[in-house]
Formats: structure tokens, C-alpha cells, sequence
């Protein structure tokens, strides 16, 4: 009778976060895209006027959380693959593969999100970029690994080749993401200007939004990390079920052969 009880109550809290999770996100999005943004904001629903953003600026709500996780992603892929290669548990190496994944998957929606507003902010929805430029390379780089992953099938092998790639690769994180776009001259806001004369407005660093924008970011920020996590979970218990599956399948056709 406890057991049933934890387990719905366990149920309980799990349906209770998810309904806070998908009402949260309903909410930002539909801030983040039909908030109006005027020059002086009165109301609470209304946003700033930045000068060289305008509209543009409600991509931020969504670009940069993308940007964050898969930075996010990338480093806790990095964790377990090191974890594995202490412990060499393959429950670390899903771990890792599961952060990987995901993290994949951010950098592509960062591109995505990145590229619509290099279009109405730059005339083009690329332009090679030093941001651009390096999400691309880091595109590149994680991408090798998904195919080193898939061309080897001893999955000892597999998990040890792909945790050391794992934490070299990780390596160039930081330098594509933090530094080159900051010390290269670019059209993306934080960079260089192209023109010495111009400032270059980055409004999330320097934090030029007012306070009804700053709620918003940050939601939307708190929002998709949430969502990331619970997609992560998610994500390596069904790769260390399926792995296990196919153990217990391969087990009796081995055994049928020796037979």
C-alpha cells in the first residue's frame, strides 16, 4: 500500500511539472512573439525600442537560450564521457551520448534562429559571420562524432573512442563560442564593429532591456533549461533500456548458436 502511494504521488509531481514546464514555455513564446515593443514601454506587456534590434530583438527570447543549452549540452557530454572513462560504466557513456544529442540539436536551432535574424538584420541569411563561422565549425566537429559513434560496433570500443573525441572536442567550445566572435570583426552584436565608428549594441551582456524584458529572457531561459533536462533524462534511460533490450535479445541467439 506505501509503495502505491509513492508511486502516484510520484506521478503526481511528475504530471505537475510538466504542466508547469508546458505552460511556462506557452507562456514565453507568446510573449516573446506578440509582445509589441515601442519606443517608450508603459504597460508591462511592452518592450523597449534598441536601436540597430527594433523587432529583431525578440529573437533574443529564443536564440539565446538555443545558444546556452548546447553549450550546456556539450559540457555535461563532456562530464560523462570523463566519468566513463574512470568508471567505464556504458550507463555514463548514454549519459553522454544523450547530452551530445541534444546538444546537436541546440546548436542547429541556435543556426536556425541565428540565420532568420541575420536575414532581417543583415539582408542575408548568411554571410560567414565569425559567429556564424564558428557555430558552423562547432557543427562540423560534433557531427564527426555521431559518425565516429555509428562506425563502430563493439560498444566498449565505441564508448571509449567517443569519450576521448568527446573531451577533446569540448576543447573548442569555449574559443568558438566566448572568444573568437569577441576579438574578430563582425555584423553579430558583441563582436568587433566593422565600423570603428559605430557601437556595436549587444543588449543581453550589457543588459539594455528594461525590467518586462529581462522577466521574459529569463524565463525563457529557465524555461528551455528545464525543458533540456527533462528531454536529457529522458533521452539516456531510453538508450540504457534499449541497450539492455538488445543484450537480452543477442543473449539466446548466441546461446542457440554455440548450441
Amino acid at each position: 500500500m506505501e509503495r502505491l502511494t509513492n508511486s502516484k504521488n510520484k506521478k503526481l509531481k511528475s504530471m505537475i511539472w510538466k504542466i508547469f514546464l508546458f505552460l511556462l514555455i506557452a507562456f514565453v513564446s507568446i510573449a516573446g512573439i506578440t509582445f509589441p515593443i515601442v519606443e517608450k514601454p508603459e504597460a508591462w506587456y511592452e518592450f523597449p525600442f534598441i536601436p540597430g534590434l527594433e523587432e529583431n530583438a525578440k529573437i533574443i527570447f529564443f536564440h539565446v537560450p538555443t545558444a546556452w543549452l548546447t553549450v550546456i549540452a556539450f559540457l555535461m557530454s563532456t562530464i560523462f564521457s570523463f566519468r566513463y572513462l574512470r568508471k567505464k560504466n556504458l550507463d555514463e557513456d548514454a549519459k553522454a551520448y544523450s547530452a551530445a544529442q541534444l546538444g546537436m540539436i541546440f546548436c542547429i536551432l541556435a543556426t536556425i534562429t541565428g540565420a532568420i535574424w541575420a536575414k532581417f538584420a543583415w539582408g542575408s541569411f548568411w554571410s560567414w559571420d565569425p559567429r556564424q563561422t564558428s557555430i558552423f565549425a562547432l557543427l562540423l566537429i560534433y557531427g564527426a562524432l555521431f559518425a565516429l559513434r555509428s562506425s563502430i560496433e563493439s560498444e566498449e570500443k565505441r564508448a571509449t573512442l567517443s569519450a576521448v573525441y568527446s573531451l577533446i572536442a569540448f576543447v573548442t567550445v569555449p574559443f568558438f563560442i566566448f572568444i573568437m566572435p569577441r576579438i574578430m570583426k563582425g555584423l553579430h552584436p558583441g563582436s568587433i564593429p566593422t565600423n570603428p565608428n559605430e557601437e556595436q549594441l549587444n543588449p543581453v551582456i550589457d543588459f539594455k532591456m528594461n525590467s518586462n524584458m529581462q522577466l521574459i529572457f529569463f524565463l525563457s531561459l529557465i524555461g528551455f533549461t528545464i525543458l533540456y533536462f527533462w528531454m536529457w533524462r529522458v533521452g539516456y534511460k531510453s538508450i540504457i533500456y534499449r541497450d539492455k533490450l538488445n543484450n537480452k535479445l543477442l543473449i539466446p541467439t548466441k546461446s542457440g548458436q554455440g548450441g
